[in-house]
C-alpha cells in the first residue's frame, strides 16, 4: 500500500530525529505532524553549527562573506522549491507573523471602501489579520463559507462574493483541521477575472510538507510557510513576496533600502536549514525518479510524498493488515467524509458517545500521539457548523508507515467500541 518501498522508507526515516521515540516518554508513533513535523537530523546539526559562529552579516571579512553566501543560497533554494516567478524570500518571526505583515501591508495600501475577501476555512492567523487590518483601512472583511461536507472551499464560493472593489484576498492552501487542500490557482484565477489588481495572500503553512507548490502557476502575491511544519525548526517563518507586494509601502529603516522587508539581523542558521530541507527533497526526488533537473526532482519528491500519504490515509480510513478502517467503525464520524480527493495526510474524526479527550488519552496510553481539536478560536470555524465540541486530529507525514497506521487501527478497535 505504500508508495515507498521498505528500503526507501527506512532511508527516509533514518534522516529524521525522534522517528520512533519521544525523548521524554520513550517509544511512540508520531501522528501529530500538523502540530509540528519531525526535524531533519541535518537541520539540528546545521542549527548547532551556526549558533556558535560569532561573526555577523555585512562585514568586510571572510566569515561574514560566507554567511552572506549561505543566505543567498538559501533564498535561491526556496525560490526553486516554490517555483517563484521573481519576487523575494523574507524571513521573520513565524509564519503567522509573515501573514500578518503581508496582509497588513496590502490592506493599508488599498483604496478605502472596498473589501478584503477570505473564507471560513482559514486558520485564525489570516482571518485575524484580515479582520484587524480591514477595519483600520476602511475595508469590509467578507468571509465566504466553506463546504462543511467536503471540508474545503473552491473558486465558485469566492466568485459569489467578488466585486471589482475586492482589493485584498486571502486563501488557505490546506486546512489544518479538515486536512483538505484548496485549488489556489483556480481561486486566484476567479479573483483576477473580477478584480485583476487584487493582492492575494496564501497561508501555505499546513500544505508545505504535503504537496507541490508552484507559485508561477498560482498567480498570487504572497505565500507564508512555518518551517517547523516542514522538517526544519521553530523560531522563524518564511514568506515569498511578489515584486508588486514587496514594493507597497511597508515598515523599513529610514534611509535604508526601500525594498528591504527584514527588520534587524536575521539568523543565518535559519536560512541554512532551509537549504537542508530543499536538499533533502532534492535527494528524495532522485530516489523516486530518474529526473536530473533540480526543479524536476523537487516536483518528483512532492508527487511521491503525496502518493505515500494518500496510501497512509486510505489505510487509516479503509483498513490495513486485515484491520477495519475508521470508515467501518460504527461510532466514528469523519470530518470531510472518507471519500475525499482533497485530503492531504490528515484525518479528523470523533467517536459518538465518547469525549475526544478520552480518545486522545487512550491512544497516548498505547504509545500513539495524536491531538484534540476543540470548538475554540483555532478550530471553531470548522467544528461549530458541524455542531461538534471537539474531535481527534491524526496527522501523518511521508516518513510514517502503514505498520504505524495498523497499530493505530488496532488500538481504535477497542477504543471506539
Amino acid at each position: 500500500m505504500s508508495a515507498f518501498p521498505p528500503e526507501l522508507l527506512s532511508e527516509v526515516r533514518a534522516r529524521f530525529a525522534h522517528v520512533e521515540e519521544c525523548p521524554f516518554t520513550g517509544p511512540r508513533v508520531f501522528f501529530e505532524n500538523a502540530g509540528g513535523a519531525l526535524t531533519l537530523k541535518s537541520v539540528a546539526e546545521t542549527s548547532a553549527r551556526f549558533a556558535a559562529i560569532p561573526d555577523n552579516q555585512g562585514r568586510d571579512n571572510p566569515a561574514s562573506a560566507e554567511l552572506m553566501r549561505v543566505i543567498a543560497t538559501a533564498r535561491a533554494d526556496m525560490m526553486r522549491l516554490l517555483n517563484a516567478p521573481g519576487g523575494q524570500i523574507v524571513v521573520g518571526e513565524s509564519g503567522t507573523e509573515m501573514l500578518f505583515r503581508m496582509i497588513r501591508t496590502a490592506c493599508m495600501a488599498a483604496p478605502g471602501g472596498g473589501q478584503v475577501l477570505g473564507s471560513t476555512l482559514e486558520h485564525p492567523a489570516s482571518r485575524s489579520a484580515a479582520a484587524h487590518w480591514a477595519g483600520h483601512a476602511g475595508l469590509a472583511h467578507v468571509l465566504v463559507p466553506h463546504d462543511d461536507a467536503t471540508g474545503t472551499v473552491g473558486p465558485e464560493a469566492y466568485r459569489a462574493a467578488l466585486t471589482p472593489e475586492t482589493h485584498v484576498a486571502t486563501i488557505v492552501h490546506t486546512s489544518p483541521v479538515t486536512g483538505m487542500g484548496v485549488d489556489i490557482a483556480g481561486v486566484a484565477a476567479a479573483i483576477r477575472q473580477v478584480a485583476p489588481d487584487c493582492v492575494i495572500v496564501v497561508d501555505g503553512i499546513q500544505h508545505a510538507a504535503h504537496g507541490a507548490i508552484d507559485l508561477s502557476e498560482a498567480g498570487v502575491d504572497g505565500y507564508a510557510i512555518s518551517p517547523y511544519k516542514m522538517f526544519s525548526r521553530h523560531g522563524y517563518g518564511v514568506a515569498w513576496l511578489s515584486d508588486r507586494l514587496a514594493a507597497l509601502p511597508h515598515e523599513c529603516l529610514v534611509g535604508g533600502p526601500a525594498e528591504q522587508w527584514e527588520l534587524g539581523t536575521r539568523d543565518t542558521g535559519a536560512y541554512a536549514t532551509l537549504s537542508d530541507v530543499v536538499g533533502y527533497l532534492d535527494w528524495l526526488g532522485g530516489q523516486v525518479s530518474g529526473e536530473t533537473g533540480p526543479r524536476a526532482r523537487l516536483e518528483a519528491a512532492a508527487g511521491a510524498i503525496h502518493a505515500h500519504e494518500r496510501a497512509l490515509t486510505d489505510a487509516m480510513l479503509f483498513g490495513a493488515d486485515n484491520l477495519p478502517g475508521l470508515d467501518a467503525m460504527e461510532q466514528v464520524r469523519i470530518v470531510g467524509g472518507a471519500q475525499n480527493p482533497a485530503r492531504e495526510g490528515l484525518v479528523c474524526f470523533w467517536v459518538e458517545g465518547k469525549p475526544s479527550a478520552e480518545v486522545v488519552s487512550a491512544l497516548g496510553a498505547e504509545g500513539i500521539r495524536v491531538h484534540i481539536r476543540k470548538d475554540d478560536h483555532y478550530s471553531g470555524n470548522i467544528l461549530g457548523p458541524l455542531g461538534q465540541a471537539d474531535c481527534i486530529r491524526v496527522s501523518m507525514c511521508h516518513y510514517n508507515s502503514v505498520a504505524e497506521v495498523a497499530r493505530f487501527l488496532s488500538a481504535m478497535q477497542s477504543i471506539a467500541a
